[in-house]
């Protein structure tokens, strides 16, 4: 049995534990969170009622894998650390990385624990065929992103846009992966982890639409290169909790977990 810490319950981080719970290859160990209201309690009592619930890793816990899916502070304040202790981990928020310096950081961090991070695919598929196409050389890669405008609540796009009275699809962003993960950084993980995969942060070009006309989150990837050329739309559904994630990013976080636990892992 391999005993896992898990950063982050909320909507993602509890759809994570819904889908391991009962799974005898696996222990949630520890639940870590900055404050453990009476909703983590209760979701914690009914699907991992052995862990414990703290903001931090003790010094002295070792968890065979180290599973993030918090947000972007959770990897300053608890992936980093982790890693120089050699505690391996999967990273859930990919778009953290585009900060300056943080991807080397991260691999520094992993390097001097002599360990290993996993950067998670998320909610786009085609990682594998991108990062392979990459070592013949890519010439572009170019993300186009779709969702309803609801989803960008919160966000600049409500400053470019009255997203609530839009009638068709309207532009909120073109740029670099790395603009788009740092202005929207709950919505554009997907931009980031194609760049790492690809062309980087900085060559990876972005368009992001607040469009009434979709009630899912639609990606387009289009990419060119030695290999040929690769195109891949995908129509995820929402996370019912959250409409701002994919539902495929819960089930990627759940996927990798069970591939460090399964005894043939694609």
């Amino acid at each position: 049995m391999k005993n896992i810490a898990l950063i982050g319950c909320g909507a993602i981080g509890s759809s994570v534990l819904e889908l391991l719970s009962g799974d005898a290859r696996l222990q949630v160990r520890w639940v870590l969170v900055p404050e453990a209201s009476a909703a983590i309690q209760q979701t914690v009592a009914r699907l991992a009622p052995q862990a414990q619930i703290l903001p931090a890793l003790p010094a002295d816990a070792r968890p065979d894998l180290l599973v993030e899916c918090a947000g972007h502070s959770a990897i300053e304040e608890h992936v980093l650390p982790a890693l120089a202790r050699g505690i391996p981990t999967v990273v859930a928020s990919i778009g953290a990385l585009s900060a300056p310096g943080m991807a080397e950081r991260v691999q520094a961090a992993a390097e001097a624990g002599q360990t290993q991070v996993q950067l998670l695919s998320g909610a786009i598929g085609g990682i594998d065929a991108l990062a392979a196409a990459r070592v013949g050389g890519l010439d572009s890669v170019v993300y186009t992103g779709r969702k309803p405008p609801k989803a960008w609540s919160g966000t600049p796009a409500e400053q470019a846009c009255d997203l609530g009275a839009l009638t068709e699809a309207f532009c909120i962003f073109e740029g670099t992966a790395r603009e788009a993960a740092q202005l929207y950084p709950k919505n554009a993980n997907v931009a980031a982890t194609l760049s790492l995969a690809g062309l980087g942060l900085d060559k990876t070009m972005v368009r992001l639409f607040a469009d009434p006309a979709v009630d899912e989150n639609v990606h387009h990837v289009e990419a060119r290169g030695a290999f040929g050329a690769m195109e891949l739309t995908m129509r995820g559904k929402p996370l019912a909790a959250n409409p701002k994630t994919s539902a495929l990013t819960v089930y990627s976080v759940v996927r990798a977990v069970l591939n460090n636990v399964a005894s043939l892992a694609i």
